[in-house]
């Protein structure tokens, strides 16, 4: 089925803008060192790495989504209405295996369609430590609500899986993705372009 999703919210980058941090992080999770390599450029790290902020990764410039962070999205959807006995994600066993495996999204580098101008959201993270609360800033590249992605979903088990993929996607109106999403970054509305 083909998606289109239009942010209702300001969508955070989560990508850290220093590329030492990223190429560490991207080489323990890589499949392979071609795709290492495509996505450490897709970072564009040196404009903004004095910043010391999340930014996206850019495709010739246009910032992107990649494939597997929106089957991240759906694997948080799903374990939260699992927790929900009335909901189809509560039947699915393993779920994150079925994510993984028989659920795909495509294109891999997902162009994000920006409505306006990229900003910036500064914003307190507060912890608790051994030694006390801390708080410290965090500062990430932000587009504008009514910014959208379009792309694909390939379901192995269409009749198994279709009805829990389309209550993921209708959680994100409450639930969005990225960063600081429990504030309501990144909240959603989609429709279905083809079936």
């Amino acid at each position: 089925m083909k998606v289109r999703v239009t942010f209702t919210e300001p969508l955070l980058g989560t990508w850290p803008s220093n590329e030492n941090v990223a190429r560490d992080f991207i080489a323990s999770k890589a499949p392979d060192a071609a795709n290492l390599e495509d996505e450490i450029a897709a970072i564009g790290a040196e404009a903004v790495a004095e910043k010391g902020m999340t930014v996206f990764p850019r495709v010739d410039g246009q910032p992107i989504l990649y494939d597997y962070q929106i089957k991240g999205f759906f694997k948080d959807a799903c374990g939260m209405l699992a927790r929900v006995k009335t909901t189809k994600s509560s039947a699915l066993k393993a779920y994150k295996k079925i994510i993984d495996g028989l659920v795909f999204v495509e294109p891999r580098c997902v162009p994000i369609h920006v409505n306006g101008e990229i900003g910036e959201c500064q914003r307190p993270l507060r912890a608790q430590t051994a030694q006390g609360e801390r708080v410290s800033l965090a500062l990430s590249e932000e587009i504008p609500a009514g910014s959208s992605i379009e792309f694909e979903i390939t379901l192995f088990d269409e009749k198994a899986h279709k009805d829990a993929v389309l209550e993921w996607l209708d959680y994100g109106r409450l639930r969005g993705i990225g960063q600081w999403r429990n504030s309501g970054k990144g909240r959603f509305l989609y429709e279905i372009l083809e079936n």
